[in-house]
């Protein structure tokens, strides 16, 4: 077959020749077009569909100058069909709106007169234009293209067309190419000012054609670039027309690209993009198609209900139209360990926390499992950024007294607590547009009322407790502004009479009297104010304990109470006395250790975190100790009262285990009565428990810490009047040595000389005087004057004795008596007493029946190795010599007044590791101490 024969129009050069020359460009400049019609026609349909879709052709085009008579043709097609005109395919054309901004067409001969067969002007212009347009669109879909065609004013024409030729293949293709325009920002800008975008929302409502509203939606979707554009396309009425369309339409392109636009118009939705989607009727549709069997509908009509919640004036009719279980259903499915990243999990929980702020939606939200799923979230720590927008979230149930009781459940409380140090998460603060809708015509002209107060407003009102919102001052609102809180919540069981209960004198709050708004200063409101405006609804319950008066929840309030960077919030203070202050929490103080922990933490300033290894933290302020004791003041006032005694009383006698431990522990903490005190720990074996106890695997982490400090709290209730200093046993001072009595006997010429010699294992002898030794001890009288061999040796050899233990034990039978040889066989502090010389000297003089001699190496190993400023490390290793007065030093210098109390609880937990399962010795030895008792006997006699 032989091959096409080559036409003119396969050439670019003739194209091209014939669209300069249609433009006025060229040669042939000043025709009107219509006259040349044939040739032009030819030439445009050979660009578009040979040398525009040729590969490389659009960058070739662009290349041999091809853009500027395609606008210039573009310019003069437009300025012609400017004029009213007989309506083609479509409506008919309205006025330019600008003569001024566009070129008058070239002057040039008079048409020629056409046959009547042959189109009418404004048909074969059209066409022309639609050619035309077609290879504009297709060449801006290179950037080079469309900066050519913005360098060379193209923009402005398409304006023109748009507005004047309203035939459908025109406005879909003049559409497209302002589309692929838009799709870089300074095209974009110009279309806006060009005043495109009526043109096109017009469009949206006069066209029928889906193909032409495709290109219009698609070139509003790209004009939505920026927050600026959006707003702008919102306030010109863009987003009605697409949300009618959405409900309307079936056709399954037109709905993808109405979703599409949609989502792009809603990014940071503003107040223009939410009423028209609600008053097109677009939420409805939108929730149907959040379970679309396509994806990419599926999603964007997701993300767009998300970003619709970003305004309350929209919420209550989204969650009418079921868009509180759809955002829930989603975030559920993305939660799920299949499911989507946390990323794309963001916009939906930002949504779900915003729609807790309308009474309406909380209903929904409560009833779908939407606690459930804000609690998962809480406790995840890969959504920690987000735990700050969840609990001011939760924030908006505080009177829903249901929901409450359900997160309470679920374990809030220790999540609350460990939000108030946490770190800020990465959301942004939302504008006043997402406030709660519950109250939408009241707002204060200086800042935007909490969606909170507005729940408690309506609810007041709701209830008969306000006639109308005016009896309730807008300036006040529970998110800024105390709570009317009694500085003394009302007593399920009666206090003492006289007692009184302290609080902070900074804590007070004023009271409502009837409907007067609250005129109170503001408190300060950082991240942790929802946490604690949640935990002080908590703590206002009748018995809180459960919830509030356990390790979590008290170490989160501690730790944010003495860390905050600046002064603390008052509501952590009276959630604390408040808690103090009830009797329903004593018991739950005493079994979860909390006065301990007030006392180490707010008084000791050691926090758990401190304990064994003390970490770097500011300098604790008086002021924590000032609250510590006062809120062990507020205990102490509950522990005293009838109530109270009845209830320590039975945690003692009739408790677990633990409980009866934890309640001997805390007692000299609260008890100051002597005779509740005295009754409890000794009378009913309170203070023999607990020191049973401490060699027993702890209960809890700072058992031992807390052991100490109530004992030597004990120990100042018995003996009110010992000075905090060191215990007397312990000499500070050394004295100066007495003269040494031995020492004559080892010089080249003795005096007297000696008559005797003792021979050591190592072959050493050592001189001595009979008589001096014998009268010594009854041993050495028996060995040396009775009717043993040894009495008539020279040379008596002593067994199983070194020479440095046996240093003393020859001093103190020649009768010295500080002279400082005892101190000689002591190794330093810091080395190990079992094995050395010190214990040898020691067990020697028990076996040598020599007591005072003892008595001075117990106080040479107490003098070196419990010097009152040296270390806790020696206490173990000296107790383990297993000398029953040194146990006693041990203890004394463990529990006593001036003691540091990170020293004094090391010490004890040398003791206990020292004594290992035999611990009678060290029990006795701290009941012998705490109740200054001097002998065994004596302490045995408490043992109930």
């Amino acid at each position: 077959m032989a091959a096409a024969k080559p036409t003119l129009t396969d050439s670019l050069s003739f194209c091209l020749a014939q669209l300069t020359a249609a433009a006025g460009e060229g040669p042939g400049g000043g025709k009107d077009p219509a006259t040349n019609e044939t040739p032009l026609g030819r030439a445009l349909l050979a660009l578009r569909t040979r040398h525009i879709k040729a590969a490389g052709g659009i960058e070739r085009f662009r290349a041999r100058g091809g853009l500027r008579p395609l606008l210039a043709l573009l310019r003069r097609a437009a300025a012609a069909d400017s004029a009213p005109s007989p309506a083609g395919s479509g409506s008919a054309p309205s006025p330019v709106a600008s003569a001024a901004s566009i070129p008058a067409p070239s002057p040039g001969p008079a048409p020629a007169a056409v046959s009547p067969s042959t189109p009418s002007p404004p048909v074969r212009l059209r066409k022309t234009l639609d050619l035309a347009l077609s290879i504009l669109a297709n060449c801006c879909t290179e950037g080079a293209c469309r900066a050519e065609v913005r360098r060379l004013g193209g923009i402005l024409p398409l304006v023109t067309i748009l507005q004047c030729v309203k035939t459908d293949s025109i406005q879909n293709r003049t559409a497209r190419a302002l589309g692929n325009l838009a799709m870089e920002p300074e095209s974009c800008g110009e279309i806006h000012s060009a005043g495109a975008v009526p043109l096109l929302v017009e469009s949206l409502t006069a066209c029928q054609d889906s193909q032409c509203l495709q290109s219009v939606v698609r070139a509003l979707r790209n004009l939505a670039d920026s927050p600026q554009h959006r707003l702008a396309l919102a306030q010109q009425g863009a987003v009605r027309p697409l949300a009618e369309l959405l409900a309307a339409s079936p056709d399954p392109s037109l709905t993808s690209a109405l979703v599409r636009a949609l989502l792009e118009l809603s990014r940071g939705c503003s107040r223009s993009c939410a009423e028209q989607l609600s008053l097109g009727g677009g939420l409805g549709p939108l929730v149907s198609m959040a379970s679309h069997p396509k994806w990419a509908v599926r999603e964007a009509a997701i993300l767009i209900l998300a970003n619709l919640c970003a305004q309350g004036l929209v919420r209550p009719a989204l969650g009418n139209a079921g868009g509180v279980e759809v955002l829930l259903g989603e975030l559920r499915r993305r939660r799920d360990p299949n499911g989507a990243s946390p990323i794309s999990q963001q916009p939906l929980v930002r949504a779900v926390c915003l729609l807790c702020r309308e009474a309406i939606n909380r209903a929904r939200l409560r009833d779908a499992g939407g606690l459930e799923l804000l609690m998962g979230l809480l406790r995840d720590p890969r959504a920690s950024a987000w735990h700050p927008r969840v609990v001011a979230a939760l924030v908006g149930f505080l009177y829903d007294a249901g929901a409450l009781g359900r997160l309470q459940a679920l374990g809030l409380v220790p999540l609350l607590a460990g939000q108030l140090c946490g770190e800020g998460g990465d959301e942004d603060e939302d504008g006043r547009e997402a406030a709660s809708w519950d109250f939408p015509e009241e707002r204060t002209p200086e800042r935007a009322e909490a969606g909170s107060f507005r729940s408690l407003r309506s609810w007041l009102i709701s209830e008969g407790y306000a006639a109308g919102p005016g009896d309730i001052s807008p300036d006040w609102s529970p998110e800024h502004c105390p709570l009317p809180e009694p500085s003394e919540p009302v007593s399920p069981t009666p206090s003492a009479a006289g007692a009184s209960i302290r609080t902070p004198r900074t804590l007070r709050t004023p009271r409502v009297q009837g409907r007067s708004p609250v005129a109170a200063a503001e408190e300060p409101w950082g991240q942790e104010g929802p946490a604690l405006l949640l935990l002080s609804r908590f703590s206002q319950a009748p018995d809180p304990s459960g919830a509030l008066v356990t390790e979590p929840a008290l170490c989160g309030l501690l730790a944010y109470v003495t860390g905050a960077p600046g002064p603390p919030s008052p509501r952590a203070l009276r959630i604390l006395a408040r808690l103090t202050c009830n009797p329903a929490c004593l018991e739950a103080f005493v079994r979860s250790y909390g006065a301990a922990l007030l006392r180490a933490w707010l008084v000791l300033g050691v926090a758990p975190d401190d304990w064994p290894t003390p970490r770097a933290r500011p300098v604790r302020r008086s002021q924590h100790r000032e609250l510590g004791e006062m809120l062990l003041q507020n205990l102490t006032v509950q522990a005293e009262s009838p109530f109270g005694v009845g209830a320590l009383t039975h945690l003692l006698l009739s408790g677990s285990p633990e409980d009866r431990v934890a309640c001997a522990l805390t007692l000299p903490f609260i008890c100051r009565k002597p005779s509740l005190w005295r009754r409890l720990l000794l009378d009913q074996g309170g203070l023999r428990l607990l020191l049973t106890a401490l060699t027993r695997p702890a209960p809890h982490p700072l058992f031992l810490f807390f052991a100490a400090d109530s004992l030597s709290c004990l120990q100042g209730l018995v003996s009110p009047a010992v000075s905090p200093t060191s215990p007397p046993a312990i000499p500070t001072d050394l004295e100066p040595p007495s003269p040494c009595l031995y020492e004559p006997l080892l010089g080249p010429a003795p005096v007297p000389a000696p008559d005797l010699h003792f021979l050591l294992d190592s072959g050493l002898q050592l001189p001595a005087q009979r008589a001096a030794s014998a009268s010594a001890s009854p041993f050495f009288w028996a060995l040396l004057s009775g009717s043993f061999a040894e009495a008539q040796m020279d040379l008596v050899p002593l067994r199983d004795l070194s020479p440095g233990a046996a240093w003393p034990i020859l001093h103190h039978l020649h009768g010295c008596r500080g002279c400082g040889a005892a101190l000689k066989s002591m190794p330093l502090p810091g080395q190990p007493l079992l094995g050395s010389e010190a214990e040898e000297a020691l067990e020697a003089a028990g076996r040598f029946l020599l007591p005072r001699l003892e008595e001075e190496l117990e106080e040479a190993v107490g003098r070196i190795h419990l010097d009152p400023q040296g270390g806790p490390e020696s206490v173990g290793e000296v107790f383990r010599l297993g000398r029953p007065r040194l146990a006693a030093h041990c203890v004394r210098w463990t529990l006593g007044p001036g003691q540091c109390p990170r020293k004094r609880a090391l010490a004890l937990v040398g003791l206990v590791e020292a004594a290992g399962e035999e611990s009678g010795p060290l029990t006795e030895a701290l009941l012998a101490v705490v109740m200054g008792t001097e002998s065994e006997s004596k302490g045995s006699s408490l043992d109930c």
